[in-house]
């Protein structure tokens, strides 16, 4: 058995969850989220908890085991407290506005680009003051309650315009180290040695 997948996930108060069909449907002040239940595994709710079994010793449902309890987990956190990524925008000129139902980016092309906000999905941008000897620009909050849609969204959007490797200009992760090579005039500056 997974060690994972043995551990129940204790649902917090203001949090339903009800298993219908196969079907578990998790409701919280965040929103609602449901997930199909493998027909080799089961789920039950026990004194506000809720636990995942395998039904038989397969592989696949040895597999799927802890993998199923983990997304239960994220369903039920996400609907109570939800997720939030954190993305930086580096580069002189580069800024994004959030501003209704989209989210316009301004990352050193000829047009911007506007990203459609995605249902269950809310952008929020913090300019950062001008510092001496750093290009960040702008934080971008990407917030949700469900984790997948949120990652999914946040690499969509780092995707636009990865960091690069000389200047350091693009979207990052927030904490993502970029790894800078030297350019070349750094390299000019060594010199050839006869």
């Amino acid at each position: 058995m997974s060690r994972v997948g043995r551990n129940p996930i204790s649902i917090p108060p203001g949090v339903a969850c009800e298993i219908k069909d196969d079907i578990l449907k998790v409701k919280g002040s965040k929103g609602e989220l449901r997930i199909a239940v493998p027909p080799s595994l089961q789920v039950e709710i026990l004194n506000r908890q809720l636990l995942v079994t395998p039904v038989d010793r397969t592989v696949p449902a040895k597999a799927l085991h802890g993998l199923l309890r983990a997304k239960i987990e994220s369903m039920v956190i996400g609907v109570s407290q939800g997720f939030q990524k954190q993305l930086a925008i580096y580069g002189v000129g580069y800024n994004a506005r959030a501003a209704g139902d989209t989210l316009t980016l301004q990352l050193g092309y000829s047009h911007p680009i506007v990203f459609k906000t995605p249902t269950g999905i809310s952008f929020s941008v913090e300019e950062q003051p001008k510092a001496a000897g750093s290009d960040l620009q702008s934080f971008v909050f990407v917030r949700g309650f469900d984790k997948e849609l949120v990652g999914q969204v946040t690499a969509t959007l780092r995707a636009f315009r990865p960091p690069e490797p000389y200047k350091g200009k693009g979207i990052r992760y927030f904490g993502e180290h970029v790894r800078r090579k030297a350019g070349k005039a750094a390299a000019a500056a060594g010199g050839a040695k006869a």
